[in-house]
């Protein structure tokens, strides 16, 4: 089976469940519908079959806003395990804090967070983060985009689409639990070892800096000069 051959059900662990989309819709819009429509938590929104993996998992937090963006962080730790267990093992993965993936140095798509009500100190209905990950380069000369790649192009061609959204779905629940039993250390300590960028110059929320590293939600702190700014999770939101 090619990773572009999918079968008609996927298996999802315990208190999760499927939907797949079709054709030109996007499984980040359908899992906002129905996260608005009152879903339960767990909905895992999927489309196969194309050049790229699309998923979305809806999430129905019982924390702050501010808090609840761990599942951010917790989808990419989850994203990079499943990937790990799949590829070969000389396929490096690292995570940037916007929510970008980078495999084997190149970006590899990303993660993207939509929610019901972007203020921070409130109990949102609803949080959906969004993964996006190139199977296919859009062209045979990788020189063209030096910067970007796909999963094929990075000696992954035998990781099934299929069973990649399986797997992050299923180690992105074990960080879930152990977030919710043990708190945000453990989460924190697995993202900053696969973190990419951190000890750079970047620019976040308006601001140009050397990345210093997380807060305890997670939240960018940037030096710039004498001053560090905290850039919190919450700036990366997206409306649905």
């Amino acid at each position: 089976m090619s990773g572009l051959d999918h079968p008609e059900t996927l298996a999802f662990p315990p208190l999760m469940a499927g939907e797949e989309v079709t054709g030109r819709q996007d499984p980040a819009e359908i899992a906002c519908l129905r996260a608005a429509q009152g879903c339960d938590a767990g909905l895992v929104v999927y489309r196969l079959g194309g050049a790229s993996v699309e998923a979305a998992i809806v999430f129905a937090p019982e924390v702050p806003l501010r808090q609840a963006m761990a599942m951010l962080p917790a989808c990419g730790v989850g994203f990079q395990n499943a990937l790990g267990a799949l590829a070969p093992p000389e396929v490096a993965v690292h995570l940037e804090w916007n929510g970008a993936i980078r495999v084997n140095g190149a970006t590899c798509g990303r993660l993207r967070a939509f929610v019901s009500d972007e203020t921070p100190e409130t109990v949102p209905d609803w949080l959906v983060i969004a993964l996006s990950v190139p199977l296919l380069p859009p062209s045979d000369d990788g020189g063209l985009t030096p910067e970007d790649t796909a999963l094929y192009a990075e000696g992954c061609s035998e990781v099934e689409a299929p069973r990649l959204v399986e797997a992050w779905a299923r180690h992105t629940l074990v960080w879930i639990n152990r977030w919710e039993t043990e708190g945000n250390a453990p989460l924190h300590a697995e993202w900053q070892g696969l973190a990419q960028g951190i000890g750079e110059v970047m620019t976040q929320g308006g601001v140009t800096g050397t990345a210093l590293g997380l807060d305890e939600d997670f939240g960018l702190l940037l030096r710039d000069g004498e001053t560090t700014h905290l850039i919190p999770l919450t700036t990366l939101l997206e409306t649905p």
